[in-house]
């Protein structure tokens, strides 16, 4: 009962240890293990008493924010008003669950700060590096764009490709950029002069679907990146020797997309409604997961914000060596995880999405209905809480991360919702649709915070920067918008 105590001695109020005005409630992480015992509680209790109690249970040195959930309903009043409002009965032990929060809060976006013009086709994709300092865009004219943020001005344009720039990436050390494109070449670029360092990389036959780097915490500096293609094969390639180093072979139909995992393994998910995971020192196929009735459209992984910004976070910290840089990443990587295995999510055209967790099983740990079209991106939140899937059903739905159970619906779009981005505090999700309008939504309040029309045409491309101060889009207008809090 020491934890109760705490809570009685913080609040003089709460002295009255009847049991009728009492909850017996237990304290669970997201993942579902108890925290200490089962325990009454006041109901005069709420998040700020819940709050001091998880920290003195957890003996946090430093003082953590925590949200609070009943049921996938957060806990913003005291106990007793939630009980009376949601009629639940207090026979019953109420789980409470406790989700740490980010120290830092990103303010939401909320007007177009630069209007940018250079591209002459379609703006197919935009990329923040992983410190947030520069940003990437890539396009239907067949170039890829760097621009200064600071001047909010083009940088550089890195011209080379013959067709349309599908996909690019930054390496989590943010050393190399790499794009790919329609017609199966891939390039890559230094971003420091906007330069082409060596030869279009080729092997591929049909246009490039994907591209996702080695973790900076497995290997630093970053070397080596993988690509789908529409050929039915991924390829790993290694920068400095710029040739392809291992082909994974063994989809039927188009690869359409692929992830680098944390533990070194790779994800592709293909038209062949498969998802093949596959270890990279040979590429062997370590498993397939079924169950989707219709191609794969999307893959994302619970780790995905700590591998795209390895050692990187909001405090703009740059580091000197490979070898600090790969440190702090494996750093942030296991705290992030913590003894969880990685979760995979994948939407489909079958319009579900499946949780896995393929390092345990190769049956999915739940299946996630209720989209009324297919389903065209999924995002795992910075913090592995929360998934969020964008729809041709126009809406965008939130997802329980852990248990992949349905939480929210976001209605307000009125075409199809091509992608979605996350900040990097896990409380704003940002989707950018066909309508022509982006949104930023609440997680907390499950409603839309901010409107942010402006573009001419439809919005292909959407990335929140890691830093959380600004946010890029590009669509068919061709122009790329850069906005801010």
């Amino acid at each position: 009962m020491a934890a109760m105590e705490v809570v009685e001695e913080e609040q003089g109020e709460m002295s009255s240890s009847n049991s009728s005005s009492n909850v017996m409630c237990q304290l669970t992480d997201p993942e579902g293990n108890p925290l200490g015992v089962a325990m009454y509680l006041p109901q005069s209790a709420g998040p700020k008493e819940l709050q001091i109690m998880v920290n003195k249970l957890l003996n946090n040195e430093e003082k953590l924010p925590y949200a609070f959930y009943v049921s996938d309903q957060e806990l913003v009043v005291q106990l007793g008003s939630y009980l009376q409002k949601n009629k639940v009965s207090v026979e019953k032990v109420l789980t409470i669950v406790y989700q740490p929060q980010a120290v830092f809060r990103i303010r939401p976006v909320s007007r177009c700060t630069a209007t940018i013009a250079g591209h002459t086709e379609a703006v197919l994709s935009v990329a923040f590096s992983p410190d947030g300092r520069h940003l990437a865009s890539g396009s239907g004219d067949t170039t890829v764009r760097l621009w200064d943020l600071t001047t909010q001005t083009p940088m550089f344009t890195c011209t080379g490709h013959k067709n349309w720039v599908l996909c690019i990436a930054w390496s989590p050390d943010g050393k190399h950029l790499v794009s790919g494109s329609k017609a199966g070449e891939l390039q890559c670029w230094d971003p420091q002069t906007g330069k082409p360092s060596g030869n279009p990389l080729i092997g591929h036959k049909k246009w490039i679907t994907g591209i996702s780097w080695e973790p900076v915490h497995l290997k630093a500096p970053c070397r080596r990146f993988v690509s789908s293609s529409k050929d039915g094969d991924a390829r790993i390639w290694d920068v400095s020797t710029r040739k392809c180093v291992i082909c994974l072979s063994g989809h039927t139909l188009a690869v359409t997309c692929v992830k680098w995992g944390g533990d070194g393994v790779i994800y592709t998910g293909s038209q062949d409604c498969t998802i093949k995971v596959w270890e990279t020192s040979q590429g062997k196929l370590i498993r397939e997961l079924k169950g989707h009735g219709h191609w794969v459209n999307s893959l994302a992984l619970s780790t995905e914000y700590v591998l795209r910004t390895g050692a990187f976070d909001h405090t703009g910290k740059q580091y000197s060596s490979p070898e600090e840089v790969k440190e702090v990443a494996l750093e942030r990587y296991n705290k992030m995880k913590g003894n969880s295995p990685e979760r995979l999510v994948s939407g489909s055209d079958d319009f579900t999405m499946f949780l896995w967790e393929p390092a345990v099983s190769k049956h999915p740990k739940t299946r996630m209905t209720g989209h009324q079209q297919l389903v065209n991106h999924v995002y795992f939140s910075p913090d592995g809480q929360w998934v969020a899937s964008a729809s041709f059903d126009k809406s965008v739905k939130l997802w329980n991360g852990i248990t992949g159970k349905f939480v929210a619906a976001f209605r307000g779009h009125v075409g199809p919702v091509y992608q979605i981005s996350w900040s990097a505090d896990s409380r704003l999700l940002l989707s950018g649709s066909k309508d022509s309008t982006l949104k930023v939504w609440d997680i907390r309040t499950q409603k839309l915070k901010q409107d942010l029309p402006g573009h001419a045409d439809e919005v292909f491309a959407v990335d929140w920067s890691p830093d959380g101060e600004k946010v890029a889009s590009g669509g068919r207008d061709r122009v790329l918008k850069l906005w801010m809090g």
